[in-house]
């Protein structure tokens, strides 16, 4: 399969952070989306793929309908972002399905990328479907049925109980992962934190990479370094809530693609540094 693309780039798209199971493997890049192995790699006006998913799946998972310029223009409010722009140039965000970008951030917290990637692994290999040396993520309701010794064996640690909870009350019906999508932002963040191990950084990341709720900010450490050194003068308030202090400005600064600059200003930081905790 061949898609034409513009202001895309597959590396920074997939190197920045936002996703766990793809592997770079010569020129290619190897994942596995909704039960699809994908083979995937850039070349002169877009990009070849190797899967049997179809292309509007992959169009909207690599979010190619995103109208680039638009946004662009809407975010770059300072030589900071116009910097980032120029070195990041198509770097897009992914449009994840909602119970694995789920699970994958609230097993994220507190640990490295490589960390992620090699737990997340496990956790597929252990109770996803074979896909012939690949594997599906496993469904909540294949999770709900295992012990927390069993998911701590996939190297998740403490997360595990957090996320056997979790995958119980989505088996139950307890907690409707399509309710998000019709909710706003606030209210939808308020309804994932309401879940044991659901913190801001984790909601709001679920919240951007899954919801379309392109104004999430997600402040882990890294972008609470890079807003204070870039946009510090801005950050009035209690120590306590710069979380949200820093959500707040940037969505009133960077306006409703708050999201895209947040991806941008993360991947400066961690571009170097894949060893650096995720907290």
């Amino acid at each position: 399969m061949y898609i034409s693309t513009s202001n895309f780039n597959l590396d920074y798209t997939l190197d920045c952070g936002q996703v766990f199971r793809w592997q770079r493997i010569g020129e290619w890049w190897v994942g596995v989306v909704a039960g699809y192995v994908i083979h995937a790699r850039q070349v002169d006006g877009g990009l070849e793929l190797q899967t049997g998913l179809n292309r509007d799946s992959i169009l909207r998972y690599f979010r190619l309908d995103d109208d680039m310029l638009r946004i662009y223009d809407t975010i770059n409010r300072d030589v900071v972002m116009d910097g980032l722009i120029q070195k990041y140039l198509g770097l897009h965000l992914i449009r994840q399905e909602p119970w694995e970008c789920l699970v994958s951030y609230m097993a994220s917290s507190c640990k490295s990328i490589p960390n992620i990637k090699d737990s997340i692994s496990n956790l597929c290999r252990q109770y996803g479907d074979d896909l012939g040396g690949h594997f599906s993520f496993p469904s909540a309701e294949t999770l709900a049925h295992t012990t927390e010794n069993h998911l701590r064996q996939t190297k998740l640690g403490f997360r595990a109980r957090n996320i056997l909870e979790v995958a119980r009350l989505v088996d139950k019906g307890e907690l409707d992962l399509e309710a998000p999508i019709e909710f706003e932002y606030e209210e939808a963040r308020k309804l994932l934190m309401g879940v044991r191990g659901i913190g801001p950084k984790i909601a709001d990341c679920v919240l951007l990479f899954a919801y379309d709720k392109l104004e999430a900010f997600p402040a882990d450490t890294h972008i609470l370094s890079v807003m204070q050194e870039h946009y510090g003068q801005y950050l009035d308030g209690p120590a306590n809530r710069l979380n949200d202090t820093i959500g707040q400005f940037a969505r009133s600064y960077f306006g409703d693609y708050a999201g895209y600059a947040q991806q941008y200003l993360y991947y400066s930081r961690i571009s170097a540094r894949s060893d650096l905790p995720l907290c």
